[in-house]
């Protein structure tokens, strides 16, 4: 009985927090950083389902309050303190925390560095606890970011090992997605053949799946940039209008 009544004390608790932090987040968002960390903070011996769920919406909206806040640092530190509370969360839902985390990051100016730093990090948990699917996510958005700041050897060695390891997968979403990055690598490299070759094999891939339209420009704008190259100016125009 005593059990049963913890559980459901740090429920409420959690339930009060949350909306105490919910109200502050647009006008006090200093305040609501604290409130929602006290709900994370906020220890039960039996989880359940609504407890966990509490805590997803917390994590999400302690994201949102840190990076209005400006507060990257404090987010690379949630990462790592939240990985207690990812181990009692279905891994679907961890890997989108997880990602949300990084994006949350990256809408903060000047954090190269740290997203970089960050994804290292998360690649390395995501081996310890196996997560082979989250780690190759990250890796694909580490090799993203080490095409943006032109460490291009950097970034092939890690698509290389991907698209080994993605291939044997079916998971084409994904597949896609390396071979677009793969393709802007050789082209910032300027070996157009390999870009144009990288770039036939994405819209293979792309002809298996459904594409959402983002992705799709991303395809279309690539194509136009080889064919510019490529001084195919006619087909360069086709995309780019």
């Amino acid at each position: 009985w005593d059990r049963g009544k913890m559980g459901e004390s740090a429920l409420e608790e959690k339930q009060k927090l949350l909306e105490q932090a919910n109200a502050l987040s647009e006008t006090k968002p200093e305040e609501a950083e604290e409130s929602y960390s006290r709900v994370l903070a906020v220890t039960n011996e039996n989880p359940t389902d609504e407890t966990t769920k509490l805590e997803e919406q917390a994590i999400n909206g302690l994201m949102k309050v840190l990076v209005k806040l400006r507060k990257a640092e404090k987010l690379e530190e949630l990462s790592r303190s939240l990985r207690p509370v990812f181990e009692r969360i279905p891994k679907a839902k961890t890997a989108k925390l997880v990602r949300n985390l990084i994006d949350s990051v990256a809408e903060i100016p000047g954090t190269e560095d740290l997203q970089v730093s960050l994804c290292k990090e998360t690649i390395e948990w995501c081996r310890q606890e196996k997560r082979t699917f989250l780690r190759q996510r990250i890796e694909s958005r580490l090799a993203a970011l080490y095409l943006d700041s032109k460490r291009y050897t950097d970034c092939m060695t890690i698509i290389n090992q991907l698209l080994r390891e993605v291939k044997k997968l079916d998971d084409k979403a994904h597949l896609l997605e390396i071979q677009l990055i793969e393709s802007r690598v050789y082209h910032a490299l300027r070996n157009l053949p390999k870009a144009r070759a990288a770039l036939t094999s994405a819209r293979t891939t792309a002809n298996a799946i459904y594409v959402p339209p983002a992705l799709q420009g991303e395809i279309d704008m690539q194509a136009g940039i080889v064919a510019a190259e490529e001084k195919d100016y006619k087909t360069a125009y086709s995309y780019f209008f």
